[in-house]
């Protein structure tokens, strides 16, 4: 998967396209990422025993890997990136437009 948790996103397709945030989680398997503030759902939640509280809920659920893009700081957009091997073994991460570390 080309992007790992933690890691700032843009969003290239859909509805929530444009918007930016960070990986909350990544789901190789089934290809999909979870990222804040971007595929909120809303959810009605049963209220289970005496502690757990119900009512309606609103969280973000997983969209396709494929629609997002690693973000640049410098660029100020979603980039491609490629990796570089350091002298001590160190792979790093850069953007291929302009050439930052990631």
């Amino acid at each position: 998967m080309h992007v790992k948790k933690g890691d700032i996103v843009t969003v290239i397709s859909g509805k929530d396209k444009g918007k930016r945030g960070k990986v909350l989680a990544a789901l190789p398997k089934e290809g999909k990422v979870i990222i804040e503030g971007v595929n909120v759902v809303t959810k009605h939640k049963k209220a289970g025993g005496p502690q757990q509280q119900g009512g309606i809920i609103h969280q973000e659920a997983p969209i396709y890997s494929s629609k997002v893009m690693l973000f640049c700081n410098k660029c100020g957009t979603g980039v491609r990136y490629g990796i570089k091997i350091l002298d001590n073994g160190e792979k790093i991460r850069y953007c291929k437009r302009c050439q930052e570390t990631i």
